[in-house]
């Protein structure tokens, strides 16, 4: 084989059939009437796409396994069901000076996190260490310190919930493993995280150190996606953060071959990112943008802005134009804090 090979791929074709499947739910409602409509039709068949509907309900059976004193906050490790056999763990981070219940923040973590524990800076081990400095990972940490109840968990495939494929790799995750035995089984990784993240809510709900009506989520990279998600699909969720994880589809994940776990079957046919945000109007919302962020895409901010301007759209025809916010910084892959935390503190403490 030389330098002359010439290669037959599919690439170009997938491309061009990603611009002549129409996208059935494209937000483009001019009225509330027409965005709650849309809104219903739009959740019921995102969340038959991500087999959301064949999750199975149980009793969550939650129990506290450990706490450590971190200083100024507390840390917990609890652990619960989800589903009949499937069981979450999280730390629980709680501030040591804030008294009576307080809001509570969800922190699911991205990739190369080792789970929960760049997100809970738990920094003992150089990798962790490592990730969080390049990503400015402890999140959930700067979020306990302003005095917000954060839950940090594992996502399925990640952490403590590694399966075989990874279970060498602190940082490394089994999201094309699950995908493997999910998608044959009408399930995805985004339908699992989505779930879980919801009954997570569940039990926060039930704790007297929380307010249960004043719950956030926050997350980068594939927390983002599990922001993203969660927070389309469940309005108890009064404020979302995502960093690094809101651009069009084609130029960040079709024309970028990311991790299994963005991949919903159909997914395309129906909506880009931006219609899925929609759907979290018109509860607050902040989107971190890095400038150096290689997934934004070929075209860069104009394909975050793209998508940022469908959200915008739906929060005008609700009369919340100031509750969707996009902070863009210098910066890469990585989480920035600076406008997002005290947002959240406004928000949720308002």
């Amino acid at each position: 084989m030389n330098s002359m090979t010439r290669y037959l791929q599919t690439h170009d074709h997938l491309a061009k059939r990603f611009e002549q499947v129409e996208r059935k739910l494209r937000f483009n409602a001019t009225t509330p009437d027409e965005l709650r409509q849309w809104r219903r039709r739009t959740a019921r068949k995102l969340k038959a796409l991500i087999g959301y509907d064949t999750m199975t309900r149980t009793a969550p059976k939650p129990r506290i396994t450990e706490e450590k004193d971190c200083g100024d906050y507390l840390r917990q490790r609890i652990e619960l069901f989800t589903e009949p056999d499937v069981l979450l763990c999280a730390y629980v981070l709680i501030p040591k000076n804030a008294a009576g219940p307080r809001p509570a923040i969800v922190a699911p973590h991205g990739h190369g996190s080792g789970g929960k524990l760049a997100v809970a800076g738990c920094d003992n081990r150089p990798e962790i260490a490592e990730t969080i400095r390049r990503h400015n990972y402890a999140y959930g940490v700067q979020f306990v310190r302003k005095g917000f109840v954060v839950f940090c968990p594992d996502a399925r495939g990640f952490g403590e919930r590694r399966e075989q494929d990874a279970a060498a790799n602190l940082l490394g995750s089994s999201c094309l493993w699950i995908s493997n035995m999910a998608y044959p089984l009408g399930q995805t990784v985004t339908g699992m995280w989505t779930w879980d993240i919801h009954r997570l809510i569940d039990y926060i709900q039930t704790r007297d150190d929380c307010m249960p009506d004043r719950i956030g989520c926050a997350g980068l990279s594939g927390g983002g996606l599990q922001t993203l998600w969660a927070s389309a699909l469940d309005e108890r969720i009064r404020g979302a953060v995502v960093s690094g994880y809101l651009y069009g589809y084609k130029e960040s994940l079709l024309d970028i071959n990311c991790c299994q776990c963005n991949y919903v079957p159909h997914l395309y046919e129906w909506v880009d990112m931006g219609d899925i945000a929609a759907l979290i109007a018109p509860r607050p919302l902040l989107v971190e943008t890095g400038t150096r962020d290689f997934l934004n895409g070929a075209s860069g901010l104009a394909n975050v802005k793209s998508q940022i301007n469908v959200i915008k759209k739906a929060y005008r025809v609700l009369g919340a134009p100031k509750a969707i916010v996009h902070d863009i910084f210098e910066g890469e892959h990585q989480w920035n804090g600076v406008e997002a935390i005290p947002w959240m503190e406004k928000h949720l403490n308002a």
